[in-house]
């Protein structure tokens, strides 16, 4: 599967004078091995892919700090590549050998012009057991989660939606054809999801009971990991936490819904374990009085996502036989699916920024609640994000956040064309009625990916 933007990254990585040793970090299964093989061969680069899970005795090579030594000894090992001028290391698996992470610091250091790529899935787990910590300032990350939208366009062959969506501007219309098409596809990618596996079987089968088959297999492989970084923890436990998540996306997580038997502080480590690992991912709530949004959290309120959105569905029981015979309306229409399709979406494009974390703004009242499901941090502004999974609903919380935060600008995504309109309604606020004014921005959910793009174009 090819992945352009990551590729370019790497690309502009590998001619940087500057480069620091690269790891590319994501959750089982996302593609971080195929993208590093994809990028050696697309740029006729010599490979000497190591993986670390089948060669645990390099961990005192590894601890000798000497990177000439280390390429000696990796260039005996079976099958291995010569090392030449024009040779990248990939230190696949990192994480199996804890003593290779500190070494990437004497790379940068020492030999500075060779280029060296590891991939890890559970760092934090594996620099727990030791009491070395992560070369900062030596090393740069690229994080990989599942394949976009527009990625699965692209690989099913749908190039010209693909770009059409990548280049779209503010106020293009969109034909009905268009549009459509946009949302069965949009309906398909649900199903699927974006990991590189279901995707490929996708796009050469187009069947769903293929790709459902592919899903249980990675659930499996997901379950049973979980001893690698579960340690002395409860298996069972963590697998029905596995489940909760997915079944609960969007929904503000109480300990005690997740287990009445366990204590909240256990279920608490058990979801730190998993959002560690990549497998969810935390939405926290934010007073959002300011940027950067994070300095204004309260912790202990939060929901999840879940790593995949086919994942989930598969997890949550949406079965291909049913698929087939629903109108794609139906399924577009489900709520916490929406969220879930924005909120990975948007993790994966504030994958690279400082401030990557997603949140969200909670009002809890006596007699009603407000909650808008997403705030972001974009070019000093900030963003409150309304996801509508159909075409109709009322945006009392929207307007709620705009008037009591002051924001000039709002993003609702929903099942409609795109449309920008201004906004003049009143609230109740601080027991006195409030005018609030303010310009929505409405877009199609498939194009999240423009949503900086358009923000700014608007």
């Amino acid at each position: 599967m090819m992945r352009r933007q990551q590729l370019q990254f790497l690309f502009s990585w590998l001619n940087n004078k500057n480069r620091k040793p690269l790891i590319v970090r994501g959750a089982r299964q996302v593609g971080k091995s195929t993208l590093v093989e994809l990028f050696a061969k697309e740029y006729q680069r010599k490979l000497c892919n190591v993986n670390l899970e089948r060669y645990p005795e390099l961990s005192s090579v590894f601890s000798g700090k000497d990177p000439r030594e280390i390429l000696q000894q990796v260039e005996f090992l079976p099958n291995a590549n010569s090392i030449t001028e024009d040779t990248i290391l990939f230190l696949d698996e990192i994480q199996a050998v804890p003593e290779a992470i500190p070494a990437l610091r004497y790379f940068y250091e020492d030999m500075p012009d060779f280029p060296v790529i590891s991939a890890g899935s559970l760092l934090e787990f594996a620099l727990a057991d030791h009491t070395f910590s992560m070369p900062v300032g030596r090393i740069q990350y690229l994080h990989m989660g599942p394949m976009t939208f527009s990625e699965f366009l692209l690989a099913i062959g749908e190039e010209r939606l693909h770009d059409f969506i990548l280049q779209y501007q503010a106020g293009q219309k969109i034909g009905e054809v268009s549009h459509q098409r946009l949302l069965q596809l949009l309906q398909s990618y649900y199903f699927v999801g974006g990991m590189p596996e279901s995707v490929a079987v996708f796009a050469e089968s187009h069947s769903y009971k293929a790709v459902s088959e592919v899903h249980s297999s990675i659930i499996e492989t997901y379950r049973d990991d979980f001893p690698k970084y579960a340690g002395a923890r409860n298996l069972n436990r963590m697998l029905n936490v596995f489940n909760f998540a997915a079944r609960n996306v969007g929904t503000k997580i109480k300990y005690s819904n997740v287990s009445a038997q366990d204590q909240s502080v256990t279920i608490k480590k058990d979801i730190e374990l998993l959002a560690m690992a990549r497998v969810v991912g935390k939405v926290i709530h934010s007073n959002c009085s300011g940027l950067p949004l994070q300095a204004d959290i309260k912790e202990r309120v939060f929901k999840l996502l879940f790593l995949d959105i086919g994942l989930m569905n598969a997890i949550c029981g949406l079965d291909w036989r049913n698929l087939s015979q629903m109108d794609e309306n139906k399924v577009i229409n489900q709520g916490a699916i929406a969220e879930q399709f924005v909120g990975q979406h948007l993790q994966a494009m504030l994958a690279d920024k400082p401030n990557r974390e997603l949140n969200y703004w909670l009002r809890e009242g006596k007699s009603s609640n407000a909650e808008l499901d997403f705030v972001i941090g974009l070019r000093g502004n900030i963003v409150p994000i309304e996801v509508k999974s159909g075409a109709t609903g009322t945006l009392k919380s929207l307007h709620q956040f705009m008037g009591t935060k002051n924001a000039a600008l709002a993003v609702r995504f929903d099942a409609n064309l795109p449309s920008q309109q201004q906004i003049d309604t009143v609230i109740n606020a601080n027991k006195e009625r409030r005018s609030v004014r303010y310009q929505l921005l409405s877009l199609p959910l498939y194009l999240i990916e423009r949503l900086e793009a358009l923000i700014f174009e608007s």
